[in-house]
């Protein structure tokens, strides 16, 4: 089953002749990435959004993993900060980031001579509470992986299929993921956040996030993991290292890491699927 859905994003990427991906170096772009590069060779370009909201270490992971799989790849800076509606942080935050993400690759990608920019949007991220998505529609983006149907699960495992060695890396979505909606996000809280991050990781964690309330720090990891870390972890080191970052406060969430965890507070109409038009699921399916 998963080959043939190879098989249709790679036929769906000959079509297109020459594109620009929208690449975050996370696992659902990187496969676009890979498959484009596999079809269209130079005629595929990977390029990566750089602001205060990407962890430097992520960034420079999308550069390996790019180099790794031969496309070119470009950086350029986008300021979705500066907008005041993507700082106030409301519950649509995604969709000004992704404009201002798409309003810089759109002009970017015509003036190359590339008629399509495509994005890692997958057939789960459909039915999820993204609204990030709409903003890349209205710009005329593409979602190869939702239009042939691949699921995240199916994602992992085409990339299993291909051998990259990336096929199992845990989702990492911006830093302004971490905040409760309705608080101001600001340079300093992401950069505090993702130190604290990247403080954790070093610790051999994987799969975790820092979310930050006012100056409280409440980190998420997989509850089967939470007795072994608090028996092996220097909590004093830890608590010090984060309010060094600048919290007051360091919690233990002991429900354990959810990925999209600030959404359960949100009116079910608010996170209700989104319609999915002809041009989501295309003839390639």
């Amino acid at each position: 089953m998963v080959s043939q859905k190879l098989d249709q994003l790679k036929t769906l990427f000959a079509a297109m002749d020459r594109a620009l991906i929208a690449y975050s170096g996370g696992i659902d772009s990187t496969l676009v990435a890979k498959v484009a590069y596999d079809v269209l060779g130079d005629r595929a370009l990977a390029v990566t959004a750089n602001s205060p909201s990407l962890m430097p270490a992520d960034l420079e992971e999308a550069q390996v993993q790019a180099a790794a799989i031969g496309i070119t790849h470009e950086i350029v800076a986008t300021h979705e900060l500066n907008n005041p509606n993507y700082a106030a942080n409301p519950i649509n935050r995604c969709y000004f980031c992704k404009s201002e993400l798409h309003d810089t690759l759109k002009p970017l990608a015509l003036e190359r001579g590339y008629p399509y920019v495509v994005d890692g949007v997958n057939a789960d991220d459909l039915s999820d509470y993204r609204p990030g998505i709409q903003a890349a529609k209205e710009r005329g983006a593409r979602s190869p992986l939702a239009e042939v149907g691949i699921t995240k699960f199916e994602v992992r495992e085409i990339s299993r299929l291909l051998g990259l060695p990336w096929w199992d890396k845990p989702a990492q979505p911006c830093l302004s993921s971490r905040f409760p909606y309705g608080e101001a996000i600001t340079l300093e809280k992401l950069r505090r956040v993702g130190q604290a991050e990247l403080y954790l990781r070093h610790l051999g964690l994987r799969q975790l996030r820092v979310r930050s309330q006012a100056d409280t720090a409440r980190i998420e990891i997989p509850v089967e993991n939470i007795k072994e870390f608090v028996a092996a972890t220097d909590l004093e080191a830890l608590v010090k290292a984060l309010q060094d970052y600048g919290f007051t406060y360091v919690t233990l969430d002991l429900e354990g890491f959810r990925s999209g965890k600030l959404n359960q507070d949100l009116p079910a109409t608010v996170v209700s699927p989104p319609e999915r038009s002809s041009h989501d699921l295309s003839a390639c399916r």
